[in-house]
């Protein structure tokens, strides 16, 4: 859908030079749009609304529009402005008397790139959250039991990013694994697969975009692991998270919808605060993050099947949030070096913070022990515009 813009403009400037000032500044931009002018009737049912301030004296203008639109949509205001007619003036002034009674707000300003690229990067953002509003995700089992700080408060998660957390009771999974397990067998391969198998039956049943799995207790119910089945779901595009940790499984699900990229949760198991290197690593890796693969054992139990994992070398961002969505970690690096140590989960990664004073926050202030790491330079468009749009009451 495309970005709608509405209009504001004062009875005091000539219509026919306003319009052509409008059609200069926004066909400069580039954008795919529509436009509503001041007919602000289905205001906020686009993902993304901008109102185009056009001129001064619109101030008053929109104080008593200001009601009917708080009505019809809880989203911050993108207020658009150009160089001309006063209008960045007027948009202060507006975005002032927001700010004045806690409305959110934000001018968007500058050059023609910049402004171009702002309004691209709303929109995916406001698409994400759509995305996440109409989203279910399975808590399969409970947490498990060494999580102790990773546990969500559904309410929480629902008033602000709009993700249902649904329970799905352990033994659900159990019934179904053994209903595909016959004739029964003892090839860890088929056991692997068979998981996958049953997991897809809940993915079905529960209608869910992805889960997080308590998947410890497959090692001693069924004597292999979830390893291969969450490095498949989550290439196929699902959320597919390991211990039940339920802030791993956000992080990765607020990830997937504003980039369309699976992420890597993964424990740190190395820091060295003097250089930024950290090692991180786990038994499984989604298959569309690696260059290849080859399997292995689970570590901690020596039976399953596990995933070692090598991604491509290059820039990566490590990432996570808390279980009340209160708080965030974003940090760039590089990914310097796949390991294959025997003595670790399966897949590892050796990655140099680009700022090695960010390791300060592993050893002071974490979020848990696991954390998301994605491929590429994300931070920008995480930080900029979290707090403002994604995890905003």
């Amino acid at each position: 859908m495309k970005t709608v813009i509405y209009t504001l403009t004062s009875e005091l400037h000539d219509e026919q030079a306003v319009n052509a000032v409008t059609k200069e500044f926004l066909g400069g931009l580039g954008i795919a749009y529509e436009m509503k002018g001041n007919d602000y009737a289905d205001y906020g049912s686009s993902p993304l609304s901008l109102i185009y301030v056009r001129t001064g004296g619109t101030e008053g203008i929109f104080r008593r529009l200001l009601p009917m639109l708080q009505q019809k949509s809880s989203r911050p205001f993108y207020l658009l402005t150009s160089d001309k007619s006063n209008s960045l003036a007027a948009s202060m002034e507006i975005l002032s008397y927001l700010r004045q009674h806690n409305i959110k707000g934000e001018i968007i300003h500058g050059s023609t790139s910049y402004v171009a690229q702002r309004i691209h990067m709303l929109e995916r953002v406001e698409g994400a959250r759509r995305t996440l509003a109409s989203t279910r995700l399975g808590i399969i089992g409970e947490p498990s039991d060494w999580l102790i700080s990773s546990h969500a408060d559904k309410d929480v998660v629902k008033n602000r990013l709009g993700i249902s957390l649904i329970d799905i009771p352990m033994q659900q999974l159990l019934n179904t694994i053994a209903k595909r397990n016959s004739p029964a067998t003892t090839d860890v391969m088929t056991g692997a697969e068979r998981i996958y198998e049953a997991l897809k039956d809940i993915i079905a049943e529960y209608q869910l975009q992805g889960f997080t799995l308590r998947c410890f207790d497959l090692l001693t119910s069924v004597k292999n692991t979830g390893c291969l089945a969450l490095a498949k779901l989550n290439a196929e595009g699902y959320v597919a998270g390991c211990e039940g940790d339920v802030p791993a499984m956000l992080t990765m699900m607020i990830a997937r919808s504003l980039f369309g990229i699976s992420g890597f949760q993964a424990n740190p198991l190395r820091i060295n605060p003097e250089t930024g290197e950290m090692l991180f690593a786990h038994c499984t890796i989604p298959l569309d993050m690696v260059e290849r693969y080859e399997y292995d054992t689970h570590f901690e139990s020596g039976i399953g099947v596990a995933i070692r994992g090598f991604m491509k070398e290059g820039p990566v961002t490590i990432f996570k949030v808390s279980a009340d969505l209160s708080r965030h970690f974003i940090a760039e690096g590089h990914l310097v070096e796949n390991q294959s140590k025997p003595d670790l989960c399966r897949t590892q990664q050796v990655i140099r913070l680009a700022d090695k004073h960010q390791t300060a926050y592993f050893l002071t202030n974490p979020i848990g022990n696991h954390h998301i790491i994605l491929p590429g330079h994300q931070k920008e468009l995480l930080e900029d515009v979290f707090i403002l749009t994604l995890c905003d009451t």
